[in-house]
């Protein structure tokens, strides 16, 4: 077993990783003790609930609260192992019993990570572990504010459980049947929910990054902004752009809106619009019923979803790097440059290679599954397109459709949802740049002609 382990590639390892945790979480879950009514879950019920939480989707074809105190502590775990990745929690056990880590599965590490060395990897999981472990509990704490007056002692398990789910992007809540409408004027869960959701999805690289030329800041008299790396920046820029236009645009089109904001003074819309933008990251919680929005807002919420977070957090989606990376790509090609350059630094042609294959794949699976899940269910294309735009990004919103779902329909989401979360992780893990021989016989170019 050990030798079949060895000489399986990073990415499979971790694909057939995430479908080994998905497996086991289903069959606890269809264990009666994970029901409120105890009597066991039916598989394809357990099997979306284990990958839409494993996947950190958020997709439920039934109420969280109708699984049971340890059905709810099921889901939160394989939410937190899903958030930080398999490889990550290997690790950290490995960490925790003090185990050495071999040479093999510290390549594993970096692939998983998708960093450029191997130095620090050890250092660099226990910062991950132990600053999601606090975020998440300072996340916590603020809920409980809000959830201790109103549930009692059962306000303290709400608390834990959302702060996991946000930080980890799953946006499953165990609060009732309808996310977060209650609270969409309450600023203290709005505000703690995006911290959350932002932290996770910007990516662990760019805290260590801030963090360490903040601490440089402070003893010298480094500029911060120039200090810090170009996939820092890339994702500051990217993440800022992207909320702010979302938001901005989302006011607008929801303003006179009597089924989401019209009843609202500006200062509550904007802070739903906020919302609904940062959720779109992969999130999944929702202040208003999506399928109240008006057509651009979710086709911009679609957008939105598709594009997801950061690289090496906890978000979904191809990851604003690779977007950003594309439309860099493009305005070259407009402007007839032959090379990909932001902030002064050239981008590899290798990795603007990497980005059009995750973006190519991620666009046929969510073209395939929409095709597939309209011959199955009998819906308007906006709410099917939203389903599985949101299932290929990871997100979990959804326009009231999930639970009406045909056992065909469950199935397509399912495979969506999981190859939505490995899909972007296995192809940047595998299409990580190898050394080639450079003495490799070539066919002869040829032009062809394109556009």
């Amino acid at each position: 077993m050990k030798t079949l382990f060895n000489k399986l590639s990073s990415a499979r390892i971790i694909m057939l990783g995430f479908l080994a945790v998905i497996l086991t979480g289903t069959a606890l879950l269809c264990l009666p003790i994970s029901s409120v009514n105890g009597e066991p879950a039916s598989f394809t019920t357990a099997l979306f609930t284990a990958t839409t939480a494993t996947c950190v989707t958020g997709l439920v074809v039934v109420p969280t609260v109708s699984w049971s105190i340890f059905g709810q502590a099921v889901i939160l775990l394989l939410i937190q192992i899903g958030g930080l990745g398999i490889v990550t929690i290997m690790s950290g056990a490995f960490i925790l019993l003090n185990k050495k880590i071999s040479f093999g599965n510290r390549i594993l590490m970096q692939e998983a990570f998708n960093l450029n060395t191997l130095s620090g990897l050890v250092r660099f999981t226990k910062k991950v572990l132990v600053g999601t472990l606090i975020i998440e509990s300072i996340g916590a704490c603020f809920y409980m504010f809000v959830f201790v007056p109103q549930f009692g002692l059962k306000g303290v398990w709400i608390s834990v459980f959302n702060a996991v789910s946000a930080f980890c992007n799953a946006g499953i809540d165990i609060i009732g049947t309808n996310s977060l409408y209650d609270y969409a004027l309450n600023p203290l869960v709005n505000i703690v929910t995006m911290a959350l959701i932002i932290l996770g999805g910007i990516g662990f690289i760019v805290w260590w990054d801030i963090i360490g030329v903040s601490k440089i800041k402070i003893t010298s008299k480094t500029k911060f902004w120039q200090s810090l790396t170009l996939h820092s920046k890339i994702v500051i820029v990217s993440t800022i752009v992207l909320i702010l236009g979302g938001a901005a645009c989302i006011f607008i089109f929801e303003y006179n809106n009597p089924a989401t904001f019209a009843d609202m003074n500006v200062g509550q819309k904007i802070m739903a619009s906020l919302f609904q933008s940062v959720t779109t990251r992969t999130a999944g919680f929702a202040t208003v019923p999506q399928e109240n929005l008006t057509n651009p807002s979710a086709i911009l919420s679609m957008i939105l979803m598709f594009i997801g977070g950061s690289p090496v957090g906890t978000a979904g989606g191809i990851k604003t790097v690779t977007f950003v990376v594309l439309l860099l790509s493009t305005v070259s090609v407009i402007k007839g440059k032959n090379y990909v350059s932001v902030f002064n630094r050239c981008i590899s042609e290798s990795t603007v290679n990497k980005c059009s294959a995750i973006v190519f794949i991620s666009l046929t699976i969510t073209l395939v599954s929409i095709i597939l899940l309209s011959i199955t269910t009998n819906k308007e294309f906006i709410d099917l397109a939203y389903e599985i735009v949101s299932a290929t990004g990871t997100v979990g919103l959804s326009r009231n459709l999930t639970s009406t779902l045909n056992s065909v329909g469950r199935y397509i989401v399912i495979f969506t949802m999981y190859f939505g979360r490995i899909g972007p992780i296995s192809m940047a893990v595998s299409l990580n740049t190898k050394k080639l021989n450079q003495n490799i016989i070539k066919n002869p170019t040829e032009e062809i002609s394109v556009g």
